[in-house]
């Protein structure tokens, strides 16, 4: 904790990175505000955060909760927000209550989609080309094993067609899939009904980037249409373990789930079951249920498995764009200016 703020510190923003996770979020923060000695950046243990955070004025909240009570301790918070997109773990209720604002970075603009994106692509060809069973071919000495699928002829049901969904789809076009997606509301990208296959309008260019467009109730259907089933949702009560046992029942034998967005989408229990019968193809994960990942999980048992850890959003271009909207924040803060480059959602 050395280093960490005193509330005596005078003129000074300081700045609150919750936990050691995702390193270069801070690293590479503290880096863009090098010669600013009127900003403090600090990374502070997760168990600690409650006891010193009312000493920061700016939170940025990673894997940590920050319930009703510590959120009350935040005497001097004036923004709570998030390296990234992801809220679920902030009562913004509470933040609201206590004159807190709280905001995520808009991931189409710093490149965190389109680094999610590419991930998911990495691991949808990597359970067509049964990554962990090249491995093992190698480690026997074995040529021309095993026999893969290709993208090419593939149906893709992207479930949630937001930022990670227009990238993935941008992406998945020249590998001649077809591309079908649901939105709770369409309206953001088109002014066609739900139900309608016209082309999308989106800032007066033709984006034809989905085949068919759905709402949330045909997502039983769209997924026993797949091949591959991605799952590309915000986390929030409504579709918290919404990969359920109904969910998996419907997609076909043998196919595919990559999960680029939040574990807490997916049900533990029906995976493993539908692993564990065959109906389930494959599974790709960059988010679990449990994080950090346990390695001794027995999902891992499974060769049609591979997981990566939360690295989605983790490259270069997306950390150094986040990085600066939250140093530049920070300097608002301090100027007392308003500020830019932020979702606000209360």
């Amino acid at each position: 904790m050395e280093g960490m703020a005193r509330s005596s510190d005078k003129n000074i923003t300081r700045v609150l990175f919750c936990g050691p996770h995702f390193p270069a979020s801070h690293n590479y923060t503290k880096e863009y505000l090098q010669n600013y000695p009127s900003i403090q950046v600090d990374v502070v243990p997760i168990s600690d955060v409650p006891d010193v955070i009312a000493n920061y004025h700016l939170c940025v909240v990673k894997t940590m909760r920050l319930d009703s009570n510590v959120i009350s301790r935040a005497n001097q918070m004036k923004l709570i927000m998030q390296f990234g997109v992801g809220l679920e773990g902030v009562d913004i209720n509470a933040a609201t209550r206590c004159g807190i604002k709280v905001a995520r970075i808009p991931g189409d603009v710093t490149g965190n989609a389109a680094s999610c994106a590419e991930l998911t692509i990495y691991l949808m060809l990597g359970l067509l080309r049964k990554q962990n069973e090249m491995r093992m071919a190698i480690e026997q000495k074995k040529l021309g094993v095993p026999t893969g699928e290709t993208l090419l002829g593939k149906t893709v049901f992207i479930l949630g067609f937001g930022n990670i969904g227009v990238e993935l789809a941008k992406r998945l076009r020249p590998f001649g899939v077809k591309i079908i997606a649901t939105k709770r509301s369409w309206a953001s990208h088109s002014q066609v009904s739900c139900q309608s296959s016209a082309l999308a309008v989106k800032n007066g260019i033709i984006d034809d980037l989905v085949d068919e467009k759905g709402c949330h109730e045909d997502i039983f259907e769209f997924a026993s249409k797949a091949d591959v089933v991605v799952c590309c949702l915000s986390l929030n009560k409504k579709t918290a373990g919404i990969v359920n046992k109904s969910f998996l029942s419907s997609m076909k034998k043998g196919s595919l789930l990559v999960n680029i967005a939040r574990g807490g989408l997916l049900d533990y229990e029906a995976i493993a079951y539908y692993l564990e019968s065959g109906h389930l193809g494959g599974l790709g994960i960059d988010v679990a249920w449990t994080e950090p990942f346990d390695p001794n999980d027995p999902v891992l048992k499974f060769k049609n498995v591979l997981i990566t850890p939360h690295v989605g959003g983790v490259t270069e271009h997306s950390y150094r764009s986040m990085a600066k909207v939250v140093g530049d924040v920070a300097l608002q803060l301090h100027a007392g200016t308003p500020l830019t480059g932020l979702v606000f959602v209360n």
